[in-house]
């Protein structure tokens, strides 16, 4: 009996000892770990975290500028965006007629400079800078293939804030069937949307040309065919003053035939800076055509209003 009294007493203490050895074998490591430096990743990582915790709360608050700040400009973006897009349309009560120029008193002295047959390497360029030096908005009617050649410099006009209209996809002086005429001028249009996303209602016919089934397709789309009440003559190969051709049909409500493609226009880049002062000089001020009419609208409610 005494023996298995001892037996058992040294199993319980084996057992005791054993117990305690295993948990001196867990916990010792562990008390060394936490007491070796961390790893520099861990470290970096507890820096970041105890930082990010002592960060102030003004920056949350510079945090949420800085978003509201990235809105309004985009905001900003997206309203000039749609601002080019919209300011190649003229009126409605415009679109589906054939106009030549704004009628306009003589204390309104308004007019149009308008651009044909481009974009064009060198001379559309050159006009762009001669304009933005003078701070003038023009209208540019645009030939579709040549469009679709120099698109950069097409988007170079839009993005300057020009008017754009339609001048047929190949400026070709033939008789066209519907078919025929829909593909100039649908393409051409469609084009010029993709690239730049104006959405254009102006057309003017090549050569004025207003019977060869063009003009009433585009009329039919409900464009305004845009004429001019002054041509330049630039388009001729004569030496003549292209400036005297300008001053000498110009008036209130006009709009201006140039050309700044479809050949060698150096001649309208020389003259341009000559026209834009002498007609300053007159007392002109510059719009683009839908400007331009939207300006005869205005006159004529004004008119109504002090009939009243």
């Amino acid at each position: 009996m005494k023996r298995l009294l001892r037996r058992r007493k040294s199993l319980i203490i084996a057992f005791i000892a054993a117990t305690a050895s295993f948990l001196l074998g867990v916990t010792l490591p562990i008390n060394l770990r936490a007491n070796q430096p961390l790893e520099p990743i861990q470290a970096q990582a507890l820096a970041v975290s105890q930082s990010q915790e002592q960060k102030p709360i003004s920056n949350i608050n510079q945090f949420k500028q800085a978003i509201a700040h990235r809105v309004e400009l985009s905001q900003q973006a997206l309203a000039q965006l749609q601002g080019i897009r919209f300011q190649s349309t003229v009126l409605s009560q415009f679109q589906g007629t054939t106009i030549r120029e704004a009628k306009l008193d003589s204390q309104h002295k308004a007019i149009a400079l308008t651009f044909d047959d481009g974009p064009w390497p060198t001379a559309t360029t050159q006009i762009l800078d001669i304009l933005k030096e003078n701070n003038i908005k023009a209208t540019f009617f645009w030939v579709g293939r040549y469009l679709q050649t120099y698109p950069e410099i097409g988007k170079q006009v839009a993005a300057a804030g020009h008017a754009i209209g339609n001048h047929t996809w190949n400026h070709e002086y033939l008789k066209y069937s519907e078919e025929g005429a829909a593909r100039e001028i649908d393409r051409t249009s469609s084009l010029i949307e993709e690239l730049t996303g104006v959405q254009t209602s102006m057309f003017r016919p090549p050569g004025g040309i207003l019977n060869n089934g063009l003009a009433a397709y585009a009329q039919k789309k409900n464009y305004a065919v845009v004429m001019w009440s002054a041509d330049s003559f630039d388009w001729r190969t004569i030496t003549e003053s292209l400036t005297d051709n300008v001053m000498r049909q110009a008036k209130s409500g006009g709009i201006v035939l140039m050309h700044d493609g479809g050949g060698n226009r150096s001649r309208t880049v020389k003259a341009l800076p000559d026209i834009i002062a002498r007609l300053r000089n007159e007392g002109y001020i510059f719009v683009t055509v839908p400007e331009l009419l939207q300006m005869q609208e205005q006159e004529l409610k004004n008119q109504e209003t002090a009939q009243k």
